[in-house]
């Protein structure tokens, strides 16, 4: 006989879980307390439940497994709403454990009582409340086998604390399957020959992927298959690193803040091929002028994905490495020697800006960390035009490395996930880029970096602007910033020290190459405060409403 928590930890490491990042309650006293006497799996004590939801999204986007987070019941529940949120959107797979009031108490407005299935209904994959321990190591099973299969999503787990303490003897199911879930779609070869032909003979062709490559593990059919049919390729935001971006097949970012060029290849492709991507708003610009001389083929595994946005010539609902192997055979072999000196044109005719000041500005930033970073780093972004400086201008050479809120855009994502990252792959370097604005809505994270010697290079780009929102209102409201300064200015080597962890400032541009490798020299966390001038934005930036290749490369644009 055990008791709920017992089967919970025990179905946890049948799952393969060694790591949960949370934070208890007098919900939680019997998980946390089993967890002391459970030398396989570590539990990271984060400052903010929203830190746990981040820590596992950023564990789980850099080692391909399911991230899990625990919380206690009302608000420490509550608080993960926007990290599973975030895992939603960019269909991280995800297993959130949220403690609760006994059975009994249920629906009586008990203390710390919260509906948290009801909550999270709209931004979670499927949730499930327990309400009999002899059910839990069947829905803890399924929990996992819904998270990472198919489109990977979160899962909610409600488990009231009378279940946990409740006893029965573990029949823990071998095998796990769910009444009408379909864990990955059969692959229809008459629909890939007829991909196929079209690719073949398309004089323009173009791979536009994104994060749905990443998930499928298929970056190396992808440039497999870009290589034999010399494809040229552009990404999402989710889709950095799927294209090593040294590579000449590798044209960029596209999209609302990506280069000119690469929009520029959509508008003039003859034939799309778009893999693992959802045609979002921040891809598409204005729909009724996106890849207008383009046949659209359409990989994705996700079927709701499948003309939600656009009206593809190809439909495929498929899995992207399954689809891409295969296309491998069918493609045949070919040669687009004026379709790719055409868009070396596009990139001499607009290159991303590359500005010259006597301060600090955005490529500079990017190539002194890209110095130091190695092969093999992970790079966690946080929101706003760090993000889009590190997008653009640091050079990712295979998936997983960049990670960042693409779907949601929360701010204070960088430095948990940065965490997460660090705890599930301890020999790469870390780092997690944040402007002062995004740091300042989980600095408390730094004390659990400071406690279990986590080494997150931290910087943070200080402009002392909320950046992204005053580069709206310099373009489109005349520089009339309401509500964008950050008055009262953080000494963020102060806050460190308070939480326990080494800092450096760079006020001089030419101080930062040094302090970075510094900062690569201390066995730990570290943050770097680095001054940015205020006027330092993000372009090309397409304006809303606009057409993807109606750029703006200056404030002055807009005026004009």
């Amino acid at each position: 006989m055990k008791t709920g928590a017992q089967i919970l930890l025990e179905c946890l490491k049948l799952e393969g879980v060694d790591t949960i990042f949370g934070y208890p309650g007098a919900r939680t006293l019997l998980v946390h307390d089993a967890l002391m006497e459970d030398p396989d799996i570590k539990h990271y004590l984060v400052r903010h439940e929203q830190g746990a939801a981040h820590a596992a999204d950023g564990y789980a986007r850099t080692t391909n497994k399911v991230g899990v987070c625990l919380t206690t019941s009302g608000p420490g529940a509550t608080n993960l709403v926007t990290g599973i949120a975030t895992a939603f959107m960019d269909s991280v797979p995800m297993v959130a454990l949220t403690c609760q009031v006994t059975t009994a108490d249920i629906g009586n407005d008990a203390f710390q009582e919260a509906d948290m299935t009801g909550i999270s209904r709209p931004i979670t994959k499927h949730n499930y409340v327990v309400t009999d321990v002899k059910d839990l190591a069947r829905v803890i099973r399924e929990a996992f086998y819904v998270a990472r299969t198919r489109r990977p999503g979160p899962v909610l787990v409600d488990l009231p604390s009378d279940v946990l303490a409740a006893k029965t003897k573990a029949e823990i199911p071998e095998t796990v399957s769910r009444r009408g879930y379909q864990d990955a779609p059969g692959l229809n070869l008459k629909q890939m020959k007829k991909a196929a032909t079209m690719i073949d003979k398309a004089k323009r062709p173009l791979f536009y992927v994104g994060g749905g490559v990443t998930l499928s593990n298929s970056s190396e059919p992808l440039r497999t298959l870009a290589e034999k049919a010399q494809i040229p390729v552009v990404h999402t935001l989710m889709g950095i690193g799927t294209m090593d971006a040294d590579s000449p097949l590798s044209v960029g970012m596209l999209g609302m803040y990506g280069a000119w060029y690469a929009n520029m290849a959509v508008a003039e492709s003859d034939c799309i091929i778009a893999v693992g991507v959802r045609f979002d708003d921040r891809v598409t610009g204005r729909v009724e002028s996106f890849a207008p001389k383009a046949k659209i083929i359409h990989l994705d595994i996700d079927p709701a994905s499948i003309r939600k946005v656009v009206n593809p010539a190809l439909p495929i609902v498929c899995d992207a490495a399954e689809a891409l192997k295969t296309l491998i055979d069918l493609v045949a072999p070919a040669q687009h020697d004026l379709w790719l000196k055409e868009i070396e044109g596009w990139k001499e005719k607009g290159p991303l800006p590359r500005q010259q000041a006597d301060y600090l500005v955005p490529h500079e930033a990017m190539e002194a960390i890209s110095a130091v970073a190695g092969e093999n780093p992970v790079v966690a972004a946080d929101v706003g035009l760090s993000q889009m400086w590190a997008a653009n201008y640091l050079p990712f050479s295979g998936p997983r490395q960049y990670i960042t809120s693409g779907g949601l855009g929360t701010m204070g994502y960088a430095l948990p996930a940065a965490m997460g990252a660090a705890v599930g792959n301890p020999q790469r370097p870390i780092f997690a880029i944040n402007g002062d604005g995004a740091f300042q809505m989980n600095c408390q994270e730094l004390a659990t970096c400071a406690q279990y010697r986590i080494p997150v290079k931290c910087i943070i780009l200080n402009n002392g602007k909320l950046g992204m929102v005053r580069q709206f209102q310099k373009v489109f409201l005349g520089s009339r910033f309401a509500s964008t300064n950050l008055e009262g200015e953080v000494d963020f080597c102060t806050v460190a020290k308070g939480f326990g962890v080494q800092s450096i400032r760079v006020d001089k541009k030419e101080d930062l190459p040094n302090a970075l490798k510094k900062a690569m020299e201390i066995d730990g966390p570290v943050v770097l405060d680095v001054a940015m001038h205020p006027d330092c934005f993000s372009f090309p930036m397409v304006p809303p409403g606009k057409g993807s290749t109606e750029a703006l490369f200056t404030a002055e644009d807009w005026e004009s």
